[in-house]
């Protein structure tokens, strides 16, 4: 280490803040907090480094050490959290961005609030819960509320049509909306589901029944009787919900459960939510190439945890299985933000310390799961580099589709997997601007093309993979040979022949034909086994990138609208568009018109009649395709 590094390292201040440690380029390699900083990055200097498996390679790469002070730990907190996200240090272990998650904002401000699902908490008076770390999650707890406390749940626009209409919708008969929008509840009555509601989403379970079997016995006594029913069956169900909840803990308090499991440089955060000594919640959180020590570590993954999301409830207290050196940061924080003393701490003894186990037993068995399915990962890759001849191991595929709208509304898609799962922050959205609409393969060009030319900025894949047979693929290759690029790329296509005597695969009593694998320079198709876990990932990317394309379409449609739509159809101009809506009355008319029936219409030929029939029903056909996503790649997806 320089002389002039240590010489900076002991002018540094004995006082709280943030210190970032760069390369010689100026890039930021690591930010930490600490209550002396002079002290803290003093220690990096030791002998061996201090201990930690990180001190080593990162003083290799260290040059210079620049800090930021602050008024206390906690606000070195806030701040190491904000740089973190700022320069994304390599050294930093980075919580997923709080808009990856879902939850549920209630707004009591509202006439007549409703739950909604959300990716942002947000500052804004309202109410936040969750966040929850999956959709199914959030999906079962939406469906348990319904049934005992149910709101409204349709979008204002819906609500107020309704209440010019004057009558309630199925919903309604169905039991699970009080129908507000009639005025079938009163503004009190509603007032105590959102009060049950709140309850509930804070896991207060015990105080909400003792609530609700008090009005019940107040409302027998009084022989309102249906109102006694209906509490009756919302205390049932609360006790269903309950019961069905593990108890971890003989006390009533609310708890955030942290434990840690590694193995060499992965590592997995299992976090439980504990109220009122039930599990209501629980996530998992998974690191790679992991180079700090645990106590460090932790300490950084809980400010992100809290102050990440700024509508999170802080609980009772925070037990841990690993101490973090935070110098009691996290601690001031969630009290300054309950306005009461939050112990973060890590039991030795006793229930606590057994709870504490079962997190951790829980982050163990989450992390060899994870390990299992790479090492799963990485033999189905070395599958495909083995059969289908590749160079490398195609960790990194691009796969492109095109698709058109009965030769109007071209675009195309491209998805990106990295070892075997989706990375839908490289996912792109193309529209196409100089190739024929209808001309699927120049369409393909022009976006190859145009990913080509990144290649600089954005370095190529291992494999390049298109939705489609030997056509696709020798646009693809001309493309690469012009550009004097080796690079490993395949079609992936269904086997279109009936009579070709391919194997086919048999799939709940159905028959679907065999997929085929294209490659450069080979005259027949490579055929992998139906059972080919290298054929499964192929086959999940090309579907993937065809609902990506679609789902572009759909929302480019959905955008212009029916009328501006006809206007891209050949041959169709603004004569014979007045005449349509003349004789047939309105554009949905239009699209339910049969060929005979738009042949009817002044103006209108046989062969005007063909192609309108044959663009509606296209775009008919793409309307009801609705494919199910993998997870939520359109938020993070750009248009190029």
């Amino acid at each position: 280490m320089n002389a002039a590094l240590v010489e900076r390292i002991e002018s540094l201040p004995g006082e709280p803040g943030v210190y970032l440690m760069k390369s010689a380029k100026g890039r930021v390699l690591y930010v930490g907090k600490a209550q002396n900083l002079r002290a803290r990055v003093r220690s990096y200097l030791k002998s061996g480094g201090d201990g930690r498996l990180q001190v080593p390679k990162l003083m290799r790469s260290v040059a210079d050490v620049s800090v930021l002070v602050t008024r206390n730990v906690k606000n070195a907190l806030l701040l190491e959290n904000e740089l973190i996200k700022q320069h994304k240090p390599h050294f930093n272990v980075r919580l997923r961005d709080d808009k990856q998650y879902l939850g549920l904002r209630l707004d009591r401000r509202e006439t007549w609030p409703r739950l909604t699902t959300v990716r942002r908490f947000k500052p804004d008076g309202a109410l936040y819960f969750g966040p929850y770390p999956s959709s199914s999650g959030i999906r079962h707890t939406l469906a348990t509320l319904r049934r005992i406390f149910p709101l409204r749940s349709c979008s204002d626009a819906v609500f107020r049509d309704y209440a010019r209409r004057g009558r309630p919708c199925i919903e309604y008969e169905m039991k699970r909306c009080p129908a507000p929008c009639v005025e079938r509840i009163e503004a009190s009555a509603y007032d105590a589901l959102l009060d049950g509601t709140e309850l509930f989403l804070r896991g207060r379970s015990s105080e909400l029944l003792e609530r609700l079997e008090a009005q019940m016995r107040r409302a027998s006594r009084a022989e309102r009787f249906e109102e006694a029913a209906r509490l009756r069956d919302q205390v049932t169900a609360l006790r269903e919900s309950a019961e069905r909840q593990q108890i971890v803990s003989g006390k009533p308090l609310n708890r955030d459960v942290f434990a840690l499991a590694r193995s060499g440089g992965e590592v997995e955060l299992q976090v439980l939510q504990v109220r009122e000594g039930r599990v209501i919640g629980a996530a998992q959180h998974s690191f790679s190439k992991v180079e700090v020590e645990d106590a460090e570590l932790m300490a950084s993954f809980l400010g992100q945890y809290y102050v990440g999301f700024a509508a999170r409830e802080a609980p009772d207290e925070v037990l841990l299985t690993v101490t973090p050196a935070d110098d009691g940061a996290t601690e001031a924080l969630l009290a300054e933000r309950a306005s009461r003393r939050v112990p973060v701490r890590q039991p030795q003894r006793g229930a606590d310390r057994e709870l504490g186990a079962l997190a951790q037993r829980n982050a163990e068995l989450a992390l060899a799961r994870r390990l299992a399915l790479r090492e799963s990962v990485h033999a189905t890759l070395d599958e495909l580099q083995q059969r289908l001849g590749l160079r490398t191991k195609p960790r990194r595929i691009e796969c492109y589709d095109a698709s058109n709208l009965s030769g109007t509304l071209a675009v195309a898609g491209r998805v990106v997997f990295e070892d075997g799962q989706p990375k839908p922050a490289s996912y792109r959205r193309y529209r196409i601007r100089e190739a024929a609409a209808g001309d699927d393969l120049a369409c393909l060009r022009e976006v190859l093309l145009r990913r080509l030319e990144r290649s600089e900025s954005e370095p190529l894949p291992d494999l390049l993979m298109l939705d489609g047979g030997r056509g696709q693929l020798g646009v693809a290759s001309a493309l690469l040979r012009d550009r004097g690029i080796e690079l490993d790329h395949i079609g992936l296509a269904k086997q279109r022949d009936p009579a070709a005597p391919s194997p086919r695969v048999r799939r709940g009593g159905g028959v679907l034909k065999a997929e085929r694998v294209f490659l450069p320079g080979r005259r027949n198709p490579v055929l992998l086994p139906p059972s080919s876990r290298g054929l499964l990932l192929l086959q999940r990317v090309r579907d993937e990138t065809h609902r990506f394309a679609i789902e572009f379409q759909r929302a480019l449609r959905s955008k212009r609208g029916l009328r501006s739509i006809l206007e891209e159809i050949p041959g169709i101009g603004p004569h014979k568009r007045r005449a349509l809506l003349r004789a047939l009355g309105s554009l949905q008319r239009v699209r339910r018109a049969t060929a005979a029936e738009l042949e009817a219409v002044p103006g209108i030929s046989a062969r005007d009649a063909t192609v309108i029939h044959t663009f509606l029903a296209a775009l008919n056909e793409l309307q009801q395709q609705a494919p199910a996503p993998p997870g939520d790649p359109g938020e993070a997806a750009s248009t190029r």
